[in-house]
């Protein structure tokens, strides 16, 4: 019973709220500082993930790394090579959402 008024309250809503969207178009000249602000906040929000996505993954990897090395030395070269390779392509994905943030910049 309550998913059924759940589902029908969330239609009616839905219905409801979208005829407010053809009923803004006074407010059109406004349309181009909304999209400079949403360059700036999605280029902020861009850059922090990335930063914090890549710092994460980069600790991560180097951590299994050095825990397999030091579970078994010997095989250090074998860990280290594809280790460096994992770092540098975490690294260019957090690079180019450097770029991707500084072109939205470049919007503003």
């Amino acid at each position: 019973m309550f998913k059924k008024t759940q589902a029908f309250a969330s239609a009616a809503l839905t219905t409801l709220a979208s005829s407010q969207a053809f009923a803004a178009e006074a407010v059109a000249a406004s349309n181009d500082f909304d999209m400079k602000g949403m360059a700036a906040i999605s280029a902020g929000i861009a850059i922090g993930l990335a930063v914090l996505g890549g710092a994460t993954g980069q600790g991560r990897a180097a951590a299994a790394a050095l825990e397999g090395i030091s579970r078994n030395p010997g095989a250090a070269p074998r860990i280290q090579t594809p280790m460096i390779l994992g770092l540098a392509l975490i690294e260019s994905l957090v690079l180019f959402a450097f770029v991707i943030a500084f072109l939205l910049q470049g919007k503003i």
